[in-house]
């Protein structure tokens, strides 16, 4: 694809350059019929549905469970190089998730009764890590990892093919069971659970549209991390950052292909002339900013998965950015730098979705649950609460509140 350039200012507010530039990823297909009837006949048949989509859908003739002597074997085989740089990722994305852990705590009103606030991880997570181009153990690592640090229980991964490089990774990271079967139908089975496949609480990962709008159809019986769409990256490059970095930069990401988008925006017209960029398969767009105030403004409200600040000046920017899945400072930080090793997860929000979703985080495997103990309390709560219930018709509400007003009886 060809790299657009416009300019804000010049019949284009930020906000109206913002749709624009993601306006220039061809718009996705619905396949939301399709994957409901996959989801409802995997809920409803179990294995005896699976075993028809990946027959269909996953070029085998059997779907399993992958020994974890499968998993030893590809560890040992693995490129001594991948081992130490995925041992890397590994360490630094575990001491970034475990910083990120919450605390109980315990909360003493003035009547008398206590209210703890308990952060608990669920029992069981599924990763899904997408087949794709090619193999990707970094989601393996970003996923698993961090389910672990949260404290779950069981942490499967659901992998189409199970390349040698993704069990290895699952066998380094901890993965209790590798699923190698991948669409609409795996989320389906982890989901609901068939006679082979366990039930989980929560499913994280990106895929394929299919994958996605499964997640979605299924998000109200099981938590989920969010919709992954397409990547993208906004490079925003004030005077002094260096177009040879910004141009790879925009290309680096332009490698995960169609639906992708690249933008740089800049107060330096010059800075962009020189950017040399083929984007391939990816959208891609300079944009010409009057000064580093519209450029912040235009970033806001795109809200990239990723934005990188180059340049003194618009490092400066960094404490201002709001709307960002990860913030890239400085010259040397690369976004790819995140999307391997850097200790930030790389599962991040797309498509705007910055605006109010996370990167995936421990909270994503964790809940917040009250514990409550009122005790002689009741007398005084009783009093108050009693009205409200009957104000609202609830009279049985009320009597178990009065009831404990004077204690045991």
């Amino acid at each position: 694809m060809s790299v657009e350039r416009f300019s804000i200012g010049f019949g284009s507010d930020p906000q109206s350059a913002a749709v624009r530039v993601h306006s220039l990823a061809p718009g996705a297909e619905s396949v939301a019929d399709d994957v409901r009837a996959i989801v409802a006949d995997v809920r409803e048949h179990g294995d005896g549905a699976l075993r028809r989509y990946v027959e269909r859908f996953d070029a085998a003739d059997h779907y399993m469970r992958v020994a974890p002597d499968a998993q030893a074997a590809a560890l040992d085989a693995l490129d001594p190089a991948v081992r130490a740089g995925l041992e890397v990722a590994i360490a630094n994305v575990r001491a970034v998730a475990e910083a990120d852990l919450g605390v109980d705590v315990d909360v003493a009103l003035p009547q008398g009764q206590t209210v703890k606030l308990r952060d608990v991880p669920v029992a069981r997570a599924a990763v899904y890590v997408p087949g794709g181009r090619a193999p990707y153990p970094s989601t393996v690592v970003m996923g698993v990892v961090t389910a672990r640090a949260a404290g779950v229980d069981e942490v499967v991964v659901c992998a189409p093919q199970a390349h040698p490089v993704i069990l290895a990774a699952c066998a380094l990271c901890g993965a209790d069971a590798v699923f190698a079967m991948g669409g609409a139908h795996a989320v389906a089975a982890l989901a609901y659970g068939t006679e082979t496949v366990p039930r989980a609480d929560v499913i994280v990962g990106p895929g394929n549209l299919y994958v996605q709008e499964a997640k979605r159809l299924v998000s109200g019986d099981v938590g989920i991390d969010g919709f992954a769409g397409p990547s993208d990256v906004v490079v925003l490059a004030s005077a002094g950052a260096d177009p040879r970095l910004v141009s790879l930069d925009l290309a680096a990401q332009a490698e995960h292909g169609e639906g992708t988008i690249v933008c740089a925006v800049s107060s330096e017209p010059e800075l962009l002339d020189v950017i040399d960029l083929d984007p391939g398969d990816a959208a891609a767009a300079l944009v010409d900013a009057p000064d580093l105030e519209a450029a912040l403004e235009f970033a806001e409200a795109f809200a990239p998965e990723h934005l990188e600040l180059v340049g003194s000046a618009a490092e400066a920017l960094a404490p201002r950015v709001r709307n960002a899945g990860c913030l890239f400072v400085g010259r040397e930080s690369a976004t790819a730098f995140g999307d391997y090793i850097a200790g930030s997860n790389h599962t991040l929000p797309t498509g705007g979705a910055a605006r109010f979703a996370s990167q995936l985080g421990v909270r994503h495997f964790r809940r917040r649950m009250s514990e409550v103990r009122i005790g002689p309390a009741a007398t005084a709560l009783a009093r108050a609460a009693a009205p409200l219930a009957r104000a609202e018709g609830f009279e049985v509400h009320a009597a178990s509140m009065e009831v404990r007003e004077n204690g045991p009886r």
